[in-house]
């Protein structure tokens, strides 16, 4: 048995109304899982962390600053040769998959070669940016964040300022945790 017949206009008129509560239900979904842009983007910092051309992503191909906007940044360092820097990567790996609509991360590698950092981006699944290989970039992050040891995750709030030095044992110890802790402090820096 067939329903009833909606002239054409009336159907449009409902397909619209129904695409309208799709829409306002998705963004309400977004809302509740927290997926809102964090606040307090500053370009011009990132730039200065960050110069043009040497963000690249997986593959090796120049990526946009704007894959960080919005989001809570990890600056990881990191090498495929180092015992412990293996045994953490999979944890990062996860952690930044499972939240990849509000963190991302930053490769800063102390591999021996490019084809080291590659190699070891590919081995691990690591789907975020990386800097040029012993790029001053790289080496000027090294330095801001006093890196003596590796790994090491150094978070920063989409304004660029440092939130934690200890997001290896966040991500390590509290990962359902960490990333609204982090998102509170980005928020306070940010005023809002």
């Amino acid at each position: 048995m067939r329903g009833p017949w909606i002239p054409g206009a009336a159907c449009a008129a409902w397909f619209a109304a129904m695409a309208v509560y799709c829409l306002a239900a998705e963004q309400d979904a977004t809302k509740e899982k927290g997926t809102d842009p964090v606040p307090g983007w500053n370009e011009q910092a990132w730039k200065e962390m960050l110069p043009e051309g040497v963000l690249l992503d997986a593959e090796g191909e120049p990526a946009s600053l704007n894959r960080l906007k919005g989001k809570i940044v990890g600056i990881y360092f990191s090498a495929h040769w180092c015992p412990p820097c293996r045994a953490f990567t999979p944890k990062l790996v996860e952690f930044r998959d499972k939240n990849a609509d509000r963190f991302e991360v930053v490769f800063v590698s102390s591999d021996r070669s490019e084809k080291d950092q590659f190699n070891y981006i590919k081995e691990t699944g690591m789907k975020w940016t990386t800097v040029k290989f012993k790029s001053p970039a790289a080496d000027a992050l090294k330095k801001k964040f006093d890196v003596a040891g590796i790994p090491k995750l150094v978070i920063l709030a989409p304004s660029g300022d440092m939130i934690s030095e200890q997001g290896r044992a966040e991500v390590t110890s509290a990962p359902d945790k960490c990333l609204e802790k982090w998102i509170a402090k980005a928020r306070e820096k940010a005023g809002k």
